[in-house]
């Protein structure tokens, strides 16, 4: 990146139309507008160059009755206990200042160049705001010890410090790189005087350089691909305000239904009606509990004339009868869709004739043509080539519209909820039906799509709705719920798949799930490996086995079948602890699979082990990430320790441990003081008829003066003087572990 290219803003003056704008005047003489805003506590908008846009529903909140104040070269505004404010003088270009608390909490970049000596203008490696041809950028000061979090479903390292960082959806084929389905330009950091986040608020590619060495270690640069740039800065105590100031800005995540917190089952794929009647009666005759069964993409689409609202004839006559033969198994049934029609469909022209696909730069036909390089294609002989088709265009309310009630033919045959796959592959020379370029469409689009399904389930099922969503962009929480597409089958595969669904937590969506055994690979994963997945992936919010080739239990013979049936158990005696969790994550905004930076920001070791993390506020996961068993996890200070979940052996905290764990298990501890809710075993959630009693309890250490912490939903779980109650009905069985 050459930062030379950007235009500097070098003083500042007020603007007499508005007492929150100024006029920016930049090193070549440009006039630029800069102006402010207040959206409540803690949270500041800046514009620069602002111009009206598309902006998509992505930001539900508004700014407020706040005047900003001005002393002739600044421009200040207060948002509750913070106060930003924008200033140059003689020897500063124009820089920002965030405080909180009446302490500073972010400034402008402090990194100058040796070139300053002569030029102090000039003096900062990069412009702290500055404007080029199509692009802008701002940046800002890092100190040593500053941790950055956020910016999307990213398989690397939580703590951001280090690397560039990209914010455009891609299908990325896996999670090895920086290429993520789920993106969102929003980052947050711990300092001593709190924590800060900063939204860039756009639909285009943004690109981080968060201490980037090669651009300043001691910044954190935002590079936005259009010539305006609208920044959010979030100013609050902890991780979960940074958080909750973000959803108050684009949503409130949605809950999800009792039964999507059940297994499950997928494949990729299974072949006709004889392949998943034959593994959906496996299933229940080897008593595994499980609630979803997924016709992916081939299952039940015809791949040369896909993507339509029916099943292929030639292996499904009669769709109904097959759903109704796995309902009355107790499943509810996901259908995989993407927002593409082949060119070979029977009404491809006529939905080309009414506008329902995005066109060319020029105005006409745009064919997505899916990569078939010898080098380069991720085809091959389980995932063929896929045919040329038309992008639907979810900016055309008629379009919308369509898609959105074409579902109504599959929920009438019984589908439950759907798979909303794919929504990356908008190309930049794109044409919108509303005038936008496909550049400023592509990232947004995964939000249209997903958007629109989900209206599509909420129609057709009120609040029993859900997703299975690839691809996102800002406020994907609303369309709940994601998952992490595509992992190899290897132990890293299971680790940056960890690291994913943690890095999708800190970007506001509180809830993920990952292919279980891996998606792809060389060979089909180990047993180990697989039954690793397993004992990890049932304390995640969801939980799916998925992946090219067998991904059933028993594939993997009968020790890991033994073992992985024991621990789909013990995530539906779980069921009442995740459902309260699930509804903890909707009201503060804390995911369900939390890192330790958002449970312990303070605490510098614990921020440090990156691979483990809290399911719920009570249960701390280590998983076992190598076939030797071994595990180094830390168990943080906390009054009257921990106790491992399985034993309730005593542990004291504020240490690392270093463990060894036979197949049978895997290292979960539990707070003290907890009183953590146990569900019957159930093949389903069907009998539970949307409710999670509880049938025993277990007591971990003594219980505080307000008494024993509990997560669960309403009256799933109440004391009631010396007795536990579900549901008004006493608990018979309940059981203390204590030192």
């Amino acid at each position: 990146m050459d930062f030379t290219q950007f235009d500097r803003l070098i003083s500042l003056t007020p603007a007499s139309a508005s007492p929150n704008e100024a006029i920016a005047t930049t090193l070549d003489g440009r006039k630029v507008t800069l102006s402010v805003a207040s959206f409540g506590e803690g949270v500041v908008r800046v514009r620069m160059n602002a111009s009206a846009k598309q902006d998509y529903g992505l930001l539900l909140a508004h700014a407020d009755d706040t005047v900003a104040t001005t002393d002739g070269s600044s421009l200040s505004i207060a948002a509750g206990r913070a106060a930003l404010t924008l200033s140059s003088d003689a020897t500063h270009p124009v820089g920002l200042a965030l405080n909180w608390r009446g302490k500073p909490l972010l400034t402008s970049l402090t990194d100058e160049h040796f070139r300053g000596m002569a030029k102090p203008l000039e003096a900062t490696r990069i412009a702290p705001f500055g404007i080029a041809d199509g692009m802008t950028v701002a940046a800002f000061a890092l100190a040593s010890d500053t941790p950055v979090y956020g910016l999307g479903e990213k398989g690397g390292a939580l703590n951001k410090r280090g690397q560039l960082v990209s914010s455009r959806v891609e299908d990325a084929l896996g999670v090895n790189t920086d290429l993520s389905y789920k993106n969102t330009p929003f980052a947050w950091a711990i300092t001593p005087h709190g924590c800060w986040g900063v939204l860039t608020h756009t639909t285009v590619d943004v690109m981080h350089g968060v201490g980037y060495a090669q651009w300043s270690n001691r910044s954190y640069a935002v590079v936005s691909n259009e010539s305006e740039l609208d920044l959010f800065f979030i100013a609050a105590d902890t991780p979960v305000g940074v958080l909750a100031a973000y959803h108050r800005l684009t949503g409130k995540p949605e809950n999800v239904p009792l039964w999507s917190l059940g297994a499950w089952v997928s494949r990729a794929y299974y072949r006709d009606e004889a392949d998943i009647m034959a593994t959906a009666n496996e299933v229940r005759e080897r008593r595994f509990p499980a609630d979803v069964i997924t016709f992916d993409g081939r299952a039940w689409q015809d791949t040369p004339t896909r993507f339509h609202f029916n099943f292929d004839p030639s292996r499904y006559p009669d769709p109904k009868r097959v759903i109704d033969q796995l309902k009355a198994l107790d499943y509810k049934i996901c259908c995989w869709e993407y927002p593409l029609v082949s060119i070979n469909h029977p009404e491809y022209s006529n939905y080309l004739q009414r506008g329902y696909f995005l066109k060319r730069s020029d105005g006409s036909e745009l064919v997505f043509e899916w990569d078939t390089g010898k080098k380069t294609t991720p085809f091959g002989p389980t995932l063929t080539p896929l045919p040329p088709s038309g992008l639907v265009d979810f900016t055309n309310p008629a379009a919308y519209a369509w898609w959105r009630d074409s579902h109504r033919a599959l929920w009438a045959v019984g589908v439950d909820t759907i798979k909303s796959d794919f929504g990356e592959q908008v190309p930049a020379d794109a044409l919108a039906h509303n005038g936008d370029t496909g550049a400023r469409v592509h990232n947004v689009n995964a939000h249209l799509y997903n958007r629109c399904v989900y209206e599509a389930s909420r129609d057709a099922h009120g609040d029993e709705a859900c997703v299975w969503g690839r691809a996102g962009w800002i406020g994907s929480q609303r369309h709940p719920l994601q998952w992490g597409g595509d992992p190899q089958s290897d132990w890293e595969g299971l680790a940056a798949s960890l690291r994913a669904g943690m890095n999708h937590g800190h970007s506001g969506s509180p809830f993920h799930a990952t292919d279980v055994g891996g998606f792809y690979g060389a060979t089909q994963p180990e047993p180990a490996l697989y039954l690793r997945w397993v004992q990890a992936a049932i304390f995640a919010s969801h939980f799916r086995i998925h992946g090219i080739g067998p991904r059933e239990p028993w594939a993997f013979g009968a020790e890991v079948e033994r073992i992985a049936r024991e621990f789909f158990e013990i995530r539906y005696k779980l069921l009442p602890y995740l459902r309260g969790a699930c509804d903890l994550a909707v009201k503060i905004g804390l995911p369900v699979m939390r890192s330790m930076a958002l449970s312990h920001p303070d605490d510098r070791v614990a921020r440090a082990f990156e691979t483990q993390f809290y399911c719920g506020p009570h249960l701390l996961v280590m998983p076992v990430l190598n076939r030797d068993g071994d595990v180094e996890g830390y168990l943080p200070e906390h009054d009257g320790g921990w106790y491992d979940l399985w034993s309730g052996m005593h542990v004291d905290g504020g240490e690392v441990v270093s463990l060894n764990y036979d197949l049978e298990r895997i290292p979960v501890f539990v707070k003290a003081g907890v009183a953590l809710p146990i569900g019957p075993v159930v093949q389903s959630t069907r009998p539970l008829e949307g409710l999670t009693p509880v049938v025993a309890v277990a007591e971990f250490g003594h219980a505080a003066k307000s008494g024993y912490a509990v997560c669960a939903r309403g009256d799933a779980l109440k004391r009631d003087g010396q007795y536990w109650r579900s549901y008004g009905q006493r608990v018979g069985h309940v059981r203390r572990f204590a030192e």
